[in-house]
């Protein structure tokens, strides 16, 4: 027998960072996502022995341990140490021993919520061999419990979301963890060419995003004007984005991120720097008409809004940069798990 469970990574194309604590209980948080085919596997093999093995195989990562109640929290395959205590004391002790491996489909530190969507991606094959009565509400804040607080990586809440629910969602974000998913009605056609206008570029190079996130939150916590500014900013801009694609205005999509990717800047040191700013002002001026880097920014990937053809000659002028074009679809659907 073979539990497997894939979740989908995201793009967040509007109100990044405002899903953060202490911004989402202070003032709350609007984002707007869209989930893409790329995405994040786990699969869970029961074994006769005695025995966990953790195998990440796209970090070539690899640890053993004998079958215990808790898992020692040590940096290496934490994700999966930390969905293993979790379920084990909340719902208690596993089948059998077992092996889990997982795969993802971008590195760590790309901006594409890839550590969280790995998270829902084991917790969902879990709670698949467990059968463990979990909705999606559930899957979703169990992961954000698990990695934000358990395991205390800093981030927001979008990403465990937005891969457990899939689609193209308009978020909000309050205090006492109180997040609505909104799913959005998007028409085929506008979907279609939100896809095949979106550019979506890795820099080839990744990033902590916590350092970034630690500086926003400290903005914040200070009261730092400019920066609380920019993310008001911020969550009207998930809201003109949301307008733009339920009315099928696509190319109004353009403008709508470059002024929201100018206003993250100012929301904490780090979120661009000068190699970035100038792969975003080439690809302006190659017909692009906006563009942000996504997650918490300093690295990873970049996507860009290029209307009628000029995805060609965006591509064309990145290519100088060194990094690579990534292929995807925008995906209707969040986490699946199945069991063989």
């Amino acid at each position: 027998m073979i539990i497997r469970s894939k979740a989908p990574l995201r793009i967040g194309l509007a109100g990044g960072g405002t899903d953060v604590s202490p911004y989402c209980d202070l003032y709350g948080g609007s984002i707007l996502n869209a989930t893409i085919s790329l995405y994040a596997h786990a699969n869970i093999e029961p074994i006769h022995e005695q025995k966990i093995i953790l195998e990440a195989v796209d970090r070539k990562e690899k640890a053993e341990y004998d079958l215990s109640e808790s898992l020692p929290i040590d940096g290496k395959l934490d994700l999966a140490k930390g969905v293993y205590n979790h379920v084990v004391k909340n719902y208690g002790a596993v089948p059998s021993g077992f092996k889990i491996t997982t795969y993802v489909d971008a590195p760590a530190g790309s901006g594409l919520g890839s550590s969280s969507t790995l998270m829902v991606a084991i917790l969902g094959a879990f709670a698949e061999w467990m059968q463990l009565p979990l909705g999606e509400y559930d899957i979703a804040h169990t992961a954000y419990i698990i990695e934000r607080k358990e395991l205390a990586m800093a981030g927001g809440k979008q990403d465990q979301y937005a891969a457990t629910f899939g689609g193209v969602n308009f978020m909000e974000f309050y205090n006492d963890d109180r997040v609505i998913v909104n799913p959005l009605r998007i028409k085929r056609r506008v979907l279609f060419e939100l896809g095949n206008n979106l550019v979506l570029y890795f820099t080839s190079t990744s990033r902590l995003s916590s350092t970034i996130i630690e500086a926003q939150t400290k903005n914040v916590t200070e009261k730092n004007e400019q920066s609380i500014e920019a993310m008001h900013q911020l969550k009207k801009q998930a809201q003109m984005m949301k307008e733009a694609l339920l009315k099928g205005n696509v190319d109004d999509i353009g403008p709508i991120l470059d002024f929201g990717f100018r206003y993250k800047k100012q929301m904490a040191s780090g979120i661009s720097n000068n190699e970035l700013d100038n792969i975003y002002e080439s690809a302006l001026a190659a017909g692009a008409t906006g563009g942000k880097i996504s997650g918490a920014g300093g690295g990873g990937f970049m996507m860009f809004y290029c209307p009628g053809n000029t995805r060609y000659n965006v591509i064309e002028k990145l290519k100088e940069f060194g990094g690579d074009i990534r292929r995807y679809q925008v995906t209707e659907h969040g986490l699946f798990t199945w069991t063989i």
